[in-house]
């Protein structure tokens, strides 16, 4: 892994209900990529920050936490990557669930529940203890992922979700959130590719086997959820070289991590 540099392609979340039929990009836009939330400009960069990726299948979110945790590594910024579900012993046993074969069907409301017990013991075993210690979080999927797939594309009940995560460790919010944006039928190509490639498709490939439909949806979801908090989101383009995409992530996280501005990537 190395560093990489250059100018962001960065989306406008409000401009996320403008999407069209056939699911074309968001038009860049730089305007709310320079909002910064108030209340993140008073602490974060006294204590360890909390960021987490998400994105529809095949957007590319391991290969983007991986180059910006070396990233912040190499600027003295320690930071670990963790992902969800699997994060922990216990959610290591609930991935292979959640995302193996072995179980044809999961009703909804189990499967979401399984998420949260997973998000659970992460928080608490993990994620909780290595903030504390001053070291970031970088993480692979969080709530947000709750709400786009088991909230709005298997149709559950947002509020419920919600409600659920009301208590501790699950109220931790992250203090930023990079969603990586792709096109729901390329990051379905790209997503049963790499399966194949690794030969995970029998333990890992359960949403890959959903219809198009379903993945339209979970896009559609995230976006909503940019839309309404637009300081926490920052929308990526993913598509371009892995280099282009890891100097855009960083662009937008530099109000986070100054050390990240102004690299030239070499």
């Amino acid at each position: 892994m190395s560093r990489h540099d250059a100018r962001p392609d960065v989306r406008d979340p409000r401009a996320a209900t403008g999407a069209s039929e056939a699911q074309e990009p968001l038009e860049p836009a730089l305007s709310a990529a320079a909002q910064v939330d108030p209340r993140l400009l008073t602490g974060t960069r006294r204590h360890a920050c909390f960021i987490t990726f998400e994105g529809i299948e095949g957007s590319g979110k391991s290969t983007q936490i991986a180059r910006l945790a070396e990233r912040l590594d190499d600027a003295g910024e320690p930071a670990v990557v963790t992902r969800e579900p699997g994060g922990s012993p216990l959610g290591r046993r609930l991935r292979s669930l959640l995302l193996g074969g072995e179980i044809a069907r999961i009703e909804p409301i189990a499967e979401m529940l399984l998420y949260v017990a997973d998000r659970a013991q992460h928080l608490r075993e993990f994620v909780e203890p290595t903030l504390a210690s001053g070291t970031h979080v970088l993480c692979d999927r969080y709530l947000d992922a709750t709400l786009a797939y088991q909230g709005h594309a298997r149709g559950l009940d947002l509020e419920l979700i919600r409600r659920l995560h009301e208590t501790p460790p699950l109220d931790r919010r992250p203090h930023r959130t990079i969603l990586l944006d792709l096109d729901p039928e390329l990051g379905l190509e790209r997503a049963l590719r790499r399966n194949e490639e690794r030969r995970i498709e029998a333990s890992e490939g359960r949403y890959e086997r959903e219809a198009l439909g379903f993945h339209r949806r979970v896009r559609e979801g995230y976006l909503s959820l940019a839309e309404a908090e637009p300081f926490r989101f920052r929308i990526v383009a993913a598509e371009g070289s892995t280099d282009e995409i890891a100097a855009r992530v960083a662009d937008l996280l530099s109000d986070l991590f100054p050390a990240l501005d102004g690299e030239d990537g070499s």
